[in-house]
């Protein structure tokens, strides 16, 4: 394993790990007072509104991490099946974050930080698949 690959395993880890916690974050925690001012929800109405639409989106953070990972672990077993889904679920949070960046001035961190480990990652193992 080259030192490239590790980072890009360290790093497409990381967000898969952040991606588990949103999913925890959105679907299982959504109406706690921690969550709420987390996400900048002032009341527990306002949380008790969103709560099935942040289900939902909670369930599709889990699903990216879950490829995420089994992209990982096929690294193992078939390196273009593994890079081929490590892109997809990488870089679908790469663009989700992105979205955010660009949706609101108040989400601009939000997107960074959801973004910048899949983004790098993705870079680090396609530059550890090219040389």
């Amino acid at each position: 394993m080259t030192p490239l690959l590790i980072v890009g395993i360290v790093f497409i880890a990381i967000a898969a790990l952040f991606h588990g916690y949103i999913f925890t974050l959105e679907s299982l925690t959504w109406t706690s007072a921690r969550t709420r001012k987390t996400f900048g929800i002032h009341s527990i109405e306002e949380a008790e509104t969103t709560k099935a639409l942040a289900f939902n989106q909670g369930f599709y953070n889990l699903f990216l991490a879950i490829g995420a990972v089994v992209g990982l672990v096929l690294l193992g077993v078939n390196s273009s099946a593994a890079v081929a889904l490590i892109v997809l679920a990488a870089g679908s949070m790469v663009l989700a974050g992105l979205v955010l960046i660009l949706s609101s001035k108040e989400l601009r961190r939000a997107g960074i930080i959801q973004a910048t480990p899949p983004l790098i990652g993705i870079v680090f193992v396609l530059l550890a698949f090219a040389v």
